[in-house]
C-alpha cells in the first residue's frame, strides 16, 4: 500500500499490482464517519491483489484531507466526482461503509457509467429510514455545537471502542484527526444536517436499474444500521449476493478485517470486468 497522495484536494491511499496498467480494473473505497481511508488498510493490498487499483480517498475534512466548506453530503458527492476525473479513474468497482453509501450511491446513481460493481456495507438508502439517537443529537441547532465542543480525546476514545472494542490505538488516532479543529468539527455538523432522507425520493428505484454486480456485506450486531437494511439492500439490487458477519457490529472492517477484504476481494475477482 502506497503513502498517502493527493488529488482534487483530496489525500488519499492505494495499493495496486506490479503490472497494472492504464485501463485495467480499479476499486474506488469510500469511508464513512468519523472514519477515514485508514479503515480501509486491509482492504486496500486484498483487492489489489484481486488485480485492481484500489484507492481510497480521505473526504474533505477527515484524515489528511484538509476541509472543504461547507460538509454537506451533496458537496461530498461533488468533491468524489472531482477527484474520480481528476485521477481519470475508468469506470470502477465501488465499495462503501456508513455514511460513504449514502455518498456513494448518490453518486453512482448520477454517474452510471461510472462503475463496474458495488460492494454496500452498514449505511442505508431509504427515504423511510430514522436517524439513530447520536445522529438526531448532531442535527439539533444547539446540542449539537455543544456536543462538538464536548468531544475529547479520552471520550472520543471511549465511545468509539465501546462501539468497536477491537479499535487499535492507530486508527483512534487517525481518526480523531475529524476532530482536529473546529472547521471539522463543523463538517459534522454540517453532514448530518444536511442527511434529510427525503433527498433520495428521486432515487427509489433507481439502485436496480444500475444493472452491476453487487454484494451486500454487513455486521450481524449493527446498532446504528441494523440488518435489515442489509436484506432491504439485497432485495433493492437483483441478483445482489449477501454476506451477514456473525460477530461484527457497525464498524465491521475493523471488528474482521480480515474476513471483510478476503470476500470483498473474492467477490471483486470474480466480477472483474
Amino acid at each position: 500500500m502506497s503513502a498517502l497522495a493527493s488529488a482534487a484536494g483530496l489525500s488519499y491511499r492505494e495499493a495496486k499490482p506490479e503490472d497494472w496498467r492504464a485501463g485495467d480494473p480499479t476499486a474506488l473505497l469510500v469511508h464513512g464517519w468519523p472514519e477515514s481511508s485508514y479503515m480501509w488498510r486491509d482492504a486496500l493490498p486484498a483487492i489489489a491483489a484481486a488485480g485492481y487499483r484500489a484507492i481510497a480517498p480521505d473526504l474533505a475534512g477527515y484524515g489528511d484531507s484538509a476541509p472543504n466548506p461547507p460538509g454537506s453530503w451533496e458537496h461530498h458527492i461533488e468533491m468524489l466526482e472531482d477527484f474520480r476525473v481528476a485521477l481519470e479513474l475508468q469506470p470502477t468497482a465501488l465499495v462503501m461503509h456508513d455514511w460513504g453509501t449514502l455518498i456513494g450511491l448518490r453518486w453512482a446513481c448520477d454517474h452510471p457509467d461510472a462503475i463496474t460493481s458495488l460492494i454496500v456495507s452498514d449505511g442505508g438508502f431509504f427515504t423511510d429510514r430514522k436517524w439513530h439517537d447520536l445522529a438526531n443529537l448532531m442535527r439539533t441547532p444547539g446540542e449539537g455545537e455543544a456536543l462538538m465542543e464536548a468531544f475529547t480525546r479520552e471520550g472520543f476514545d471511549a465511545a468509539l471502542r465501546a462501539a468497536c472494542p477491537g479499535l487499535t490505538d492507530a486508527a483512534l488516532e487517525e481518526y480523531w484527526k475529524l476532530f482536529a479543529d473546529p472547521v471539522r468539527r463543523q463538517g459534522s455538523l454540517e453532514l448530518y444536517r444536511s442527511g434529510d432522507f427525503e433527498k433520495l425520493e428521486p432515487y427509489q428505484g433507481r439502485l436496480a436499474t444500475l444493472g452491476v454486480p453487487a454484494l451486500v456485506l454487513w455486521g450481524a450486531t449493527d446498532p446504528f444500521a441494523g440488518v435489515d437494511l442489509a436484506h432491504r439492500f439485497q432485495q433493492d439490487l437483483p441478483g445482489s449476493e449477501l454476506v451477514i458477519i456473525e460477530d461484527a457490529g457497525h464498524f465491521v472492517w475493523e471488528d474482521k478485517p480480515a474476513d471483510t477484504a478476503r470476500i470483498a476481494a473474492d467477490f471483486l475477482a470474480r466480477v472483474k470486468p
